[in-house]
């Protein structure tokens, strides 16, 4: 049964989905109307994305004080079933019946992930130091090869995704009983770097487009943390065998939601039509006199015909 601690962290894990949402609907839109980032910081839409990622950040690090790893980080999944149907609103285009059962399996998958791991109690344990910084090196590492992979914005999405996720992780370890000392302040500031870190990687990740890019770093994002929280803070499922095997098949439902929301969707307008195409290619060209109506008209009379007198290399001749 839900403790009231995982109830705060899912309420708050939805508003902080919400919030991540809106702002990614508006960063894909400011990105496709600039040429590179220095233009985008230059919009004040760009920094009302700002705002909306550090509120759906702060609410997500609250989650984290009342919620394990395992649980708050897939919740992160919520950010894509509402962004679709945000951005088709924005867009004004319908959303389509693909993305429809994409979000279906999304939640469904997500309430099964939260049978298995809601166990009504707040963490207790968080990384010590040398696991922090461990993390960090790792994720690092990572994040630079794919950066520079050039595999484009797929591969933003995924380092955007693994420095979200690792700041998300040491961001619990500042939420949960954190003293002041200068290994607090270590993570505090590796905190801000990888979170800084997702949201710019993230913007350039949106160039390529919303679907594809916010679908993968909604994947990584919580495989991240998870791994983390299982590998090193025993975090794990209610129910034994059971639990572990419904928490498996909601992660695979949650990830083939997000693969069918991350689908490129068709954009087919009236003009394009197959069938279309031919009559408004032809709307525009002059039309031809049938054969049939030139031998009714017949030939021109005589009286019709006028001489027309033209001058070819300096002799006049008249037609």
């Amino acid at each position: 049964m839900l403790g009231s601690p995982v109830v705060l962290a899912l309420a708050l894990s939805l508003v902080s989905a919400f919030c991540y949402a809106a702002a990614a609907v508006v960063q894909e839109r400011t990105a496709a109307g600039t040429a590179d980032l220095r233009g985008a910081l230059a919009r004040g839409s760009w920094w009302g994305a700002v705002g909306l990622n550090a509120s759906g950040a702060l609410l997500h690090v609250v989650a984290l004080r009342y919620g394990p790893l395992t649980l708050v980080q897939p919740l992160g999944a919520l950010t894509l079933v509402v962004a679709v149907p945000l951005g088709s609103l924005v867009a004004r285009r319908r959303t389509s019946g693909v993305q429809w059962r994409g979000m279906g399996l999304t939640l469904v998958g997500l309430a099964a992930l939260l049978v298995a791991t809601a166990a009504g109690r707040a963490p207790d344990d968080t990384l010590g130091t040398g696991e922090v910084l461990g993390v960090a090196l790792v994720a690092f590492v990572v994040i630079a090869v794919l950066v520079r992979s050039g595999l484009g914005g797929l591969a933003f999405a995924a380092a955007s995704g693994i420095a979200s996720g690792v700041g998300s992780t040491l961001a619990q370890k500042l939420a949960v009983g954190a003293t002041p000392s200068w290994s607090v302040a270590v993570v505090a500031v590796l905190t801000v770097a990888f979170a800084s870190g997702g949201l710019l990687l993230s913007q350039k990740a949106y160039r390529s487009g919303l679907g594809g890019p916010l679908a993968l770093l909604t994947l990584v994002n919580p495989v991240t943390a998870s791994v983390i929280g299982i590998g090193l803070l025993g975090e794990g499922f209610q129910y034994g065998t059971a639990g572990t095997l419904i928490a498996l098949a909601g992660a695979v439902a949650a990830a083939r939601g997000v693969v069918l929301l991350s689908l490129p969707q068709p954009h087919q307008s009236h003009q394009d039509r197959p069938g279309r195409r031919d009559s408004a290619s032809t709307r525009n060209q002059p039309r031809l006199p049938r054969p049939t109506r030139l031998l009714r008209a017949g030939l021109p009379s005589a009286a019709r015909v006028r001489p027309v007198t033209v001058e070819l290399t300096g002799t006049s001749r008249t037609v």
